[in-house]
């Protein structure tokens, strides 16, 4: 009986075997996108306004040209982070009630991955920076290129060999 009911709603089973139309799919993977800018927002937020508290310390001034250089990269890097973790919201934002989800929910997924990418960049810059400063060049590099790896790893390496791994059982998405 539910199934049928389901059927006449146009809940067809999806690919995770989840019966839901196809609105619906899209309002959930709206819904778990707002989830993530939370977490990945929060975080850029507070690096970036950290970094853009740097200058005005004291020993900024003790820093050689190549050390302000770099915080001046890291800088952008963190702004454009924050640019295309936000540009979800924004899109919302000027795509609200057109009937749009699908380019939304695609769209919002693309800048999420590309930010993710500025994301390890800055953190691992960062690292970087704040090991030359306080230890040595030879460390710094040691610590970010590491760090770099942990992040590619975690982030972009794993989620694909776990999805070819996956059994064919229910898929996320």
């Amino acid at each position: 009986m539910a199934r049928d009911q389901d059927e006449r709603a146009g809940r067809e089973p999806g690919p995770d075997g989840r019966r839901e139309t196809p609105v619906e799919r899209l309002d959930r993977n709206w819904g778990e996108i707002l989830q993530e800018l939370r977490v990945t927002q929060t975080g850029i937020q507070i690096l970036t306004g950290f970094l853009l508290t740097v200058p005005f310390q004291s020993r900024f001034t003790d820093l050689g040209a190549e050390h302000k250089q770099l915080y001046l990269v890291l800088v952008l890097l963190a702004a454009t982070t924050t640019a295309l973790l936000v540009a979800p919201v924004s899109l919302h934002r000027q795509l609200f009630r057109r009937r749009a989800k699908s380019v939304l929910v695609t769209a919002a997924d693309r800048l999420m991955r590309v930010g993710l990418v500025f994301l390890a960049l800055t953190v691992s810059g960062v690292v970087l920076l704040v090991f030359d400063v306080v230890v040595d060049r030879t460390a710094a590099l040691w610590a970010a290129g590491s760090l770099l790896t942990v992040l590619v790893g975690a982030w972009f390496a794993l989620p694909v060999l776990l999805g070819r791994r996956s059994d064919g059982g229910p898929s996320v998405g």
